[in-house]
């Protein structure tokens, strides 16, 4: 269940600035008095509290913060934190970017409102209950021998080599998917799809399905508007790589 604007804490407090977590520059934990002084920087942002995680949260957006405060990347945040506390930091977020984004009924276009039990929007012209959204996607490492396949994405500002990825479509399975997004982006084949672990991807609402799998054929071909390199690398020649935090980083480094 969610509750607009809380009079009270519950649980622990995030606050998030576009992609980003809020924190105090003194290391303690964040209060219901810092939510409501992050809250005044950005014009329509609400308090959100869901008991039944015990998260608290504020999603602000191009905000200047005021002095006492910083800002750090999710995957840096959650690196440092327990399973627990990263699950948490990460559904403060992936609701609070649910909860921008969804404002009106896709039914009838009607205005959405809290539900009075569950964690969801509810239509107030048709009744219709709008869960949070959830939008599964894979990512796999592919192994030749000793080398893993690792390419750089057209689409990162970053060089960065990573596991191919992509999001599931209608019908397919996720190994369906591990097949069709390998030959779209680089024209390979594989065997031996094992299934790896998930992680919660909130930017703003992935769920990433991790695969390791094995070459089967094919030649590396990068799909120009997806792929800008790919390459075979051993452990010890990657290129810049994912930094801990992320699935990614678990499936090159083989960390379960």
């Amino acid at each position: 269940m969610l509750i607009r604007n809380p009079k009270e804490i519950v649980g622990d407090c995030f606050a998030y600035c576009n992609k980003d977590i809020i924190l105090r520059e003194d290391g303690k934990p964040l209060t219901l008095h810092d939510l409501n002084t992050l809250k005044q920087c950005a014009r329509g942002s609400e308090i959100y509290c869901e008991k039944e995680h015990g998260i608290t949260f504020v999603l602000l957006k191009d905000s200047t913060l005021p002095q006492g405060y910083k800002t750090e990347g999710l995957r840096l945040y959650n690196a440092r934190n327990t399973e627990v506390g990263a699950m948490k930091a990460s559904r403060a977020k992936a609701l609070a970017s649910w909860i921008d984004d969804t404002r009106y009924c896709s039914k009838c276009g009607g205005r959405l409102v809290e539900h009075d039990e569950l964690t969801a929007l509810q239509c107030t012209e048709c009744g219709k209950i709008v869960f949070p959204r959830i939008e599964p996607c894979i990512i796999v490492l592919v192994r030749k021998g000793d080398k893993m396949l690792l390419a750089r994405h057209a689409q990162r500002n970053q060089d960065i080599y990573a596991c191919i990825a992509g999001f599931m479509e209608a019908g397919e399975t996720a190994e369906q998917t591990v097949r069709r997004e390998l030959m779209e982006e680089t024209g390979i084949t594989v065997k031996n799809i094992k299934y790896f672990g998930t992680q919660s991807w909130p930017f703003p609402s992935q769920l990433m399905i991790a695969f390791t799998a094995e070459w089967e054929s094919g030649e590396i071909s990068p799909h120009d508007d997806e792929i800008s390199d790919a390459g075979w690398f051993t452990l010890d020649e990657c290129p810049a790589t994912p930094q801990p935090g992320s699935i990614a980083y678990r499936l090159i480094h083989n960390e379960k």
